[in-house]
């Protein structure tokens, strides 16, 4: 239905298990009908099946194209984006758009028109969870619920992060970043894209980008998955605060920029510590290493099938706290993780195994993971060697990994302006 005389015939025809008529009742400016809940449940039955087409203005019984004043559609296009937003858990990202639609005169009527493409993620709309059967939505039994819940998680056979992305292409790849995962620098081929699960294809025999192929070979990730990025915060004291907040970014792109931005976040907004002997000496407030090591497990082991949920990074006056989307898989504790390892997302740090560091960044290493599960190791040994105190992980209701590492004692003194 990409064109609008191909959307009328569709219309003509009557809904059917991609295509659901509305239409819309205003009292002023507030829709009236349809109801608000009932509108949720009919884009979460699209998005937990294989995605669908709403078009609001329209008589479903008729199937006469009503259309909507023109003073108020931008008010029902926040009423629907709000609905997207609000009322369906994960929130949904729809495509909405307004276009215009000849009725049976042939005058021109305005229309909302909303796209919801198959999701990677099971959504919970007012009256439950909804899929998509024929014309209608029901309301899906606990059997058939169960099943979605496991294609769509990490827990199916085929992990996560090797999920085709829906509405994605293998166009949108950017070819630069895919080459440092070739071998010897090889230019991409569709091949050896789909040998490394950069590409796959979806459940209609359609080439995708996978989880994966979004997340390091693309430019704009967030572009398909908003979350998947690192908020990072600076208080300038030893509390959250938006009073004593000094810095703040919300740091995008592909998950290796992450980390090095966020690396840097931490250098520019980290304190010096100083003593004087016969000269000045400066030491660190936390172990740049450690820092490094532990913002590459954060994107490296992150559940990424959590919509809505983002890696944070807060600084303050005497720790920082990163924050871990997912809980720690099968028997896996906080005080077993410097013994013993686990990949959440093993596409994921096969590849940025193959990311390359730069040498003048004096963190050891020539590549933003190994494979021998040092990383947590050295975030302990490192910060205890510098703060006197032992990093300390913590499992937040099952579903978030809490990291505090704690600043280095002593007086400090604030980095001069662009270090």
């Amino acid at each position: 239905m990409d064109s609008a005389d191909d959307l009328v015939r569709r219309i003509r025809l009557g809904e059917d298990s991609e295509l659901e008529l509305k239409r819309v009742l205003l009292a002023g400016a507030r829709v009236a009908a349809p109801g608000r809940n009932d509108l949720a449940d009919e884009l979460a039955a699209f998005a937990n099946g294989r995605g669908g087409t709403l078009v609001l203005g329209i008589d479903d019984k008729t199937r006469e194209i009503l259309g909507l004043p023109l003073e108020h559609l931008d008010a029902v296009e926040t009423w629907v984006r709000d609905i997207c937003s609000d009322s369906v858990k994960p929130s949904i990202d729809a495509m909405i758009r307004k276009l215009e639609l000849p009725d049976s005169t042939g005058r021109l009527m305005p229309v909302i028109r909303v796209d919801v493409a198959r999701s990677l993620f099971v959504h919970r709309s007012p009256g439950g969870y909804f899929r998509r059967l024929g014309s209608s939505k029901r309301e899906m039994p606990p059997d058939v619920l169960a099943r979605l819940f496991q294609e769509r998680s990490q827990s199916r056979v085929i992990r996560f992060d090797e999920s085709p992305v829906p509405g994605t292409s293998p166009a949108g790849l950017d070819l630069q970043l895919g080459r440092r995962f070739m071998r010897d620098g090889a230019e991409p081929s569709d091949a050896s894209l789909r040998k490394l699960r950069i590409v796959s294809d979806d459940d209609d025999g359609v080439p995708r980008m996978t989880v994966t192929g979004v997340l390091l070979c693309t430019q704009d990730p967030q572009r398909w998955m908003p979350h998947a990025q690192i908020q990072a915060v600076s208080y300038a004291g030893d509390r959250k605060d938006v009073n004593y907040q000094s810095d703040a970014r919300d740091l995008d792109g592909p998950l290796d920029a992450q980390v090095m931005e966020a690396l840097h976040f931490v250098r520019r907004n980290m304190r010096v510590q100083a003593t004087k002997t016969t000269a000045r000496v400066e030491h660190a407030q936390y172990s740049e290493r450690a820092i490094f090591e532990a913002l590459v497990n954060a994107v490296a082991h992150r559940d990424y099938s959590m919509a809505g949920a983002r890696v944070r990074l807060h600084m303050f006056a005497d720790r920082i706290e990163l924050h871990v989307p997912g809980g720690l898989a099968n028997t896996l504790t906080p005080d077993s993780m410097p013994f013993r390892q686990y990949n959440r997302n093993e596409l994921i740090v096969s590849l940025l195994a193959r990311c390359p560091v730069s040498g003048d960044e004096g963190l050891g290493r020539s590549y933003l993971m190994d494979r021998r599960g040092d990383g947590v190791p050295i975030i302990m040994a490192e910060s205890e060697k510098l703060s006197g105190r032992v990093p300390e992980y913590s499992v937040i209701d099952d579903s978030e990994l809490k990291l505090v590492i704690w600043a280095a004692n002593g007086r400090s003194e604030m980095p001069e302006d662009g270090a």
